[in-house]
């Protein structure tokens, strides 16, 4: 339910009202408010309506207005105050007619120089007295609306000097001077103000043009933007997933290939635990030699226990490099080669290839052929096999590789590395 602020409101306290009463002029007021009114009137021995200043004869009888009562009810329930509808704020022009807090002025008068607001404007809309005076807008400014030399409104415009003056100032100090009134003035201002908001217009509609465009542009940015950014998520997801993949790849790899190299490990491990098993039952069997009391008994079995066939075959293509101190033979044999007699020793039969070194030379022997080496005996020697190619050969070797002998022929067997030690030690540094 909607109710009009000054309808419920109390022109005496300008509070919400409270046990409303109408008088017989049909203006409502508070019950206490209207009592103590008239209670301060009472001197006068006369009763008037607070509003409209009707007189009556006598005290009149105060009559509920129960409408009013069930509005202002209602009005309760709901948490309103209709007067603080009407108030008058900072910014508003206030009634000059109000006591206590001021209701907002409905409309100025240039005759009284007054701001009233709808309660207080009634007297100029009814009494005849006031039907000669000329309502305004409210204003804040009415004292400038006078002149300050002779009192008189403000009505005509004096072009020649470009200000307001009134009907005694035309006469007197604007005499001679283009004179119109203001309103004819106004109307040719206003048709340059509507010039004016026609051209402000048509920059605020062009203005928003390109703010639309940029606002257009920035949608075009920020789903560019977005669709970067979701592209970019995409794009790193698949990576992810792709790294993924391949760390799980790379993991199986290291352990596949940490498997093998284990098993190869191994392998090593029992080839040389084997060789060690054999160096240890060949040293015992040189001990039991050295102890041996006959010359002819040792003479005989020192050159067979003085020959390490290597134990795994030599086929393909392999490298492999001695380092020597002192009488050394540096062989590749058939596993099959007599292991007694002088055809045991390398070179001294047809099933294996030997280099030898002493301290006075170096020498190829092969079948019982000796061909001797024109060279300085080496301190390390390289020897490379490709037993496909039947290709054997013999390297120094020290800052460079120096050939020493070649040998092409056919092998028919898988080849062992051989070595034949006489008063004298080499060790086996690299075998590819």
């Amino acid at each position: 339910m909607e109710a009009r602020a000054e309808v419920l409101s109390c022109s005496i306290c300008l509070e919400l009202l409270k046990d409303p009463v109408t008088l017989n002029c049909g203006h409502s007021f508070c019950q206490v408010c209207v009592k103590g009114y008239w209670d301060s009137e009472g001197e006068r021995n006369i009763c008037q309506c607070p509003q409209c200043r009707r007189t009556f004869r006598r005290r009149p009888v105060l009559q509920k207005n129960v409408m009013l009562a069930e509005l202002v009810e209602e009005l309760q329930k709901t948490g309103l105050q209709a007067a603080d509808l009407c108030y008058a704020g900072p910014e508003d022009v206030a009634c000059d007619s109000c006591t206590g807090r001021k209701l907002k002025a409905l409309k100025s008068c240039l005759v009284c120089l007054t701001s009233y607001c709808e309660q207080h404007l009634q007297p100029h809309l009814e009494a005849p007295a006031f039907r000669r005076h000329k309502l305004v807008q409210p204003s804040k400014q009415l004292q400038e609306i006078l002149c300050p030399q002779h009192d008189k409104v403000k009505e005509i415009f004096c072009r020649t000097d470009q200000q307001v003056i009134c009907q005694l100032c035309a006469v007197d100090q604007h005499k001679d001077h283009h004179i119109v009134s203001a309103a004819a003035e106004r109307r040719e201002r206003a048709k340059e103000v509507d010039q004016s908001r026609g051209r402000i217009q048509q920059r605020i509609q062009d203005r928003e043009e390109e703010l639309k465009m940029l606002q257009q542009e920035q949608k075009i940015i920020r789903d560019s933007a977005d669709k970067a950014v979701k592209d970019s998520q995409e794009t790193l997801q698949q990576l992810i997933q792709n790294l993924q993949r391949r760390m799980s790849d790379v993991e199986q790899q290291i352990r596949s290939r940490q498997k093998t190299e284990a098993a190869g490990v191994r392998g090593l491990q029992e080839q040389l635990e084997q060789e060690i098993a054999e160096l240890k039952k060949k040293d015992a069997e040189l001990q039991q030699l050295s102890l041996t009391d006959s010359h002819l008994v040792f003479l005989q079995n020192w050159s067979s226990l003085s020959e390490v066939l290597s134990k795994e075959p030599l086929t393909g293509r392999c490298y492999w490099e001695v380092e020597r101190r002192g009488e050394v033979a540096v062989a590749v044999s058939y596993k099959n080669i007599s292991r007694s007699g002088r055809e045991s020793q390398f070179g001294d039969n047809d099933k294996s290839w030997a280099l030898w070194c002493r301290d006075s030379g170096c020498s190829f022997t092969h079948n019982i052929i000796t061909t001797d080496l024109s060279t300085v005996p080496p301190y390390r020697l390289g020897v490379y096999l490709d037993h496909s190619a039947g290709l054997l050969s013999f390297y120094s070797v020290s800052e460079t590789m120096t050939l020493l002998h070649r040998v092409h022929t056919t092998f028919t067997q898988p080849l062992h590395a051989g070595l034949e030690v006489w008063s004298s030690s080499c060790e086996i540094l690299k075998l590819n």
